[in-house]
């Protein structure tokens, strides 16, 4: 095996991953030390305590306390997956360098021999199946049987499986993951930080007739999502769907083909989860906090799905900013642009406890305070001290007398304690748009 020059000093070792050997680096010595033009080292920073509710008990601290053998930096979708998967749960630090494209083959490299796209169309035309039928029942070696086995195949190759004790941290102003789902998933103290993300496209959307009254294409991958994890910091990321918009997509079958799903989820019993300082842009189904009103998904998430969101940028969106089930979600002094396509930003959800206070709503011309919460379920709510263009407005009272059949209630019945600095809301705005994003991390 031959030797690499890396920065400073490196051990190479050979790791297995889906069949092909890879080069994992853990750095030593003078490769481990802070980034130039820093006085620390950023990788090893720790949730202050205090910031929100990923600080509670013992806090995050994620790889913090790594080994040398246990600080990667990696620059290749392959590099990035054999560090996760070398490291295990022991402390560990993964630094990345520049953009890794998790898809750079392509979607047509995870198609399954004889799938056409052409073929699924004309198949399943609502004018020909219909719209009551769905496709769970279709063979293998029919176009939705085809499809099932592409999407397998993209789902085996999208998902970076994030361990315990890990910090993943984008060095400079340029790093990035383009196409990944990250999966934190049934694992505690995690921190993700300084990293553009960009969704993944499902290359392999279903259609499903019975979705609605006419129908509707059905995606996956999250860019991150959080499922039954504990003590997970998201800060100083930027997601976005970046060069694959909504607004680009095609319609078949008369509907848009959706090929994004969520860029943050936070499900399934997950617990004290901290994002701060990101941004969340050019996306429609946004951020979703409990997953399902279904009594098995209760029984994971009450009492559970606490999550604080502070010094956020939420920009282009069309809803779920967040909607939440069942948490303790607190919201503080995050800066909403709103503007063409948007449909809602706070969904209030089933036994729901969201608390919005502090924040700063910029609405374009058309779009009223009023359309700010939705509900869907009867849940309390704390609004106060919400700007609105410049303005503060009550959101409830805007609501309820925009919707006066369906109003909500004020009184989420606790009050936040773990936060940061908080900021009066008329500094909000200067506030994010200096700090929030990838690349600004200091």
């Amino acid at each position: 095996m031959n030797r690499k020059t890396w920065h400073g000093h490196a051990m190479m070792r050979a790791v297995s991953l889906a069949g092909c050997t890879v080069l994992v680096l853990g750095l030593t010595g003078t490769a481990a030390q802070a980034h130039p033009g820093h006085g620390r080292d950023l990788a090893r920073q720790v949730l202050p305590a205090g910031d929100g509710w990923a600080s509670h008990g013992p806090g995050t601290t994620g790889g913090a306390a790594a080994d040398a053998a246990h600080v990667y930096t990696v620059r290749t979708w392959d590099e990035f997956r054999a560090a996760l998967a070398d490291a295990g749960s022991a402390p560990s630090i993964v630094r990345v360098e520049g953009t890794i494209d998790a898809v750079s083959r392509g979607c047509a490299s995870f198609a399954a021999p004889g799938y056409d796209f052409d073929a699924y169309l004309d198949r399943y035309a609502p004018e020909t199946w219909g719209l009551e039928t769905d496709l769970s029942g279709e063979p293998d070696d029919s176009p939705e049987g085809l499809r099932r086995a592409s999407a397998r195949n993209q789902d085996r190759a999208v998902k970076a499986e994030i361990p315990s004790n890990t910090t993943v941290i984008g060095i400079g102003r340029d790093a990035g993951i383009k196409g990944a789902s990250l999966q934190i998933k049934g694992v505690s103290n995690v921190i993700v930080r300084n990293l553009t993300l960009e969704s993944p496209v499902d290359c392999f959307p279903q259609w499903d007739p019975t979705d609605g009254a006419t129908g509707n294409w059905n995606s996956e991958y999250d860019t991150a999502v959080v499922h039954g994890s504990t003590h997970v910091w998201l800060d100083h990321n930027t997601f976005t769907d970046g060069d694959h918009p909504d607004s680009q997509a095609p319609t078949h079958f008369g509907m848009l083909y959706q090929q994004h799903d969520g860029e943050l989820d936070i499900v399934r019993g997950a617990d004290h989860i901290t994002a701060s300082w990101n941004v969340f842009t050019e996306h429609d189904k946004t951020i979703l906090i409990g997953n399902s009103d279904s009594e098995s998904a209760a029984a994971d998430d009450r009492g559970r799905l606490k999550a604080t969101f502070h010094h956020n940028l939420f920009s282009g969106l069309k809803e779920r900013a967040p909607r939440v089930r069942f948490g303790q979600v607190d919201v503080y002094n995050n800066h909403f642009v709103a503007g063409a396509g948007h449909s809602y930003t706070f969904g209030i959800g089933k036994e729901s406890r969201l608390v919005a206070e502090h924040n700063a709503f910029t609405l374009a011309r058309g779009i009223g305070p009023g359309q700010l919460l939705k509900r869907w379920n009867d849940a309390p709510l704390t609004a106060r001290n919400n700007l609105v263009n410049g303005r503060r407005v009550d959101l409830v009272a805007a609501h309820n007398a925009a919707f006066p059949d369906t109003p909500l209630r004020s009184g989420a019945g606790w009050t936040p304690a773990l936060r940061a600095q908080v900021h009066p809301p008329q500094a909000v705005p200067a506030l994010v748009a200096r700090g929030a994003g990838a690349g600004r991390l200091r």
